[in-house]
């Protein structure tokens, strides 16, 4: 239980050390970080339950907000 929440807030502290970085690495990086992110989810929600995986869902969300808004453009008729 404490592992996955451990790497989860790992991958949070990566994420917030990237945007400090110059810009033309935070796409490339910023999808690395969602294909890491979402097996991490899984487990985190698996090991804890759906409260706490919900609450790291939206977490992860607001840490990587513009790839969030620019696949939710399509969907509401603007991309």
């Amino acid at each position: 239980m404490i592992l996955s929440i451990a790497f989860t807030c790992l991958w949070a502290a990566c994420t917030v050390l990237i945007q400090v970085g110059p810009y033309r690495y935070h796409w490339p990086v910023a999808w690395g970080l969602i294909c890491i992110g979402v097996p991490l989810l899984g487990w985190v929600t698996f090991q804890n339950g759906p409260v706490i995986g919900l609450l790291a869902l939206l977490g992860g969300v607001s840490v990587l907000r513009l790839p969030v808004r620019s696949l939710m453009q399509p969907a509401q008729g603007r991309g």
